[in-house]
């Protein structure tokens, strides 16, 4: 049997999958990824991207911080792609238990999935610093280059910056699901950046799933690996 054959039979046989995906999930909807070839970190600005991704450098410069976020951060002209639909999908079926995700762009909500912990926050919620009242990305969309709440406070997105600690309320959730799975699916993730990264030491089953177009520190403990695009590869179970 091979690789694929053995994969659509797992889903099959499975109640209690957990898909653990980073931004190459997203890169098929059109959103850049951040490490690759292409992807932010080698472009160009005043600033790294690290760098103007941090909390210091928010407090410090929301200009440039906004412009960068705008820029390219805050897509929203995208859709789902076929992995975000056929996890929704099996989420539906009663085969998946959760999504985790590295990604803040909302598209396995938008694919119709229930479930979802995000690691690292979303830009369709957003906060005044001094009242915390809310904003959706709309609300931000249509104020001025850095937003203000009307008790003159300045909003920032609820996506967590270098310098930030993550929400310990999905960490739980996602550390609980993943403990619980039977089948943990990881996708579109280098496995670099940690904490995240690191949830995944609380799997205790034998049907790891690692689907990523380059090396992951964590191949030689998986049980299956595929090299191709993860929407190209899910569509087609």
């Amino acid at each position: 049997m091979d690789n694929k054959e053995t994969l659509k039979q797992w889903v099959a046989e499975s109640r209690r999958i957990v898909f653990f995906g980073g931004a190459g999930v997203s890169t098929e909807s059109g959103i850049p990824d951040f490490r690759s070839v292409d992807g932010l970190y080698n472009q160009k600005y005043d600033y790294p991207p690290e760098t103007i991704l941090s909390h210091t450098f928010f407090a410090r410069r929301p200009e440039e911080f906004y412009r960068f976020y705008r820029d390219k951060m805050m897509i929203t002209d995208v859709k789902p792609n076929a992995a975000h639909k056929k996890l929704a999908q099996w989420e539906a079926e009663g085969r998946l238990l959760a999504v985790v995700t590295q990604n803040i762009d909302g598209l396995h909500q938008a694919a119709g999935s229930k479930k979802v912990y995000e690691l690292h926050g979303s830009i369709h919620r957003n906060y005044c610093v001094k009242c915390h009242r809310f904003f959706s990305v709309e609300d931000i969309r249509g104020m001025d280059l850095v937003p203000r709440c009307p008790c003159g406070g300045i909003v920032k997105p609820d996506v967590v910056l270098y310098e930030e600690s993550l929400d310990g309320d999905v960490i739980e959730g996602a550390v609980e699901a993943i403990s619980r799975a039977d089948m943990l699916i990881v996708g579109g993730t280098s496995l670099n950046v940690y904490p995240a990264a690191g949830l995944l030491d609380y799997y205790r089953g034998r049907r790891l799933v690692l689907i990523n177009k380059s090396a992951t520190p964590r191949d030689e403990a998986a049980d299956l690996i595929f090299r191709e695009p993860i929407g190209q590869l899910l569509g087609s179970l």
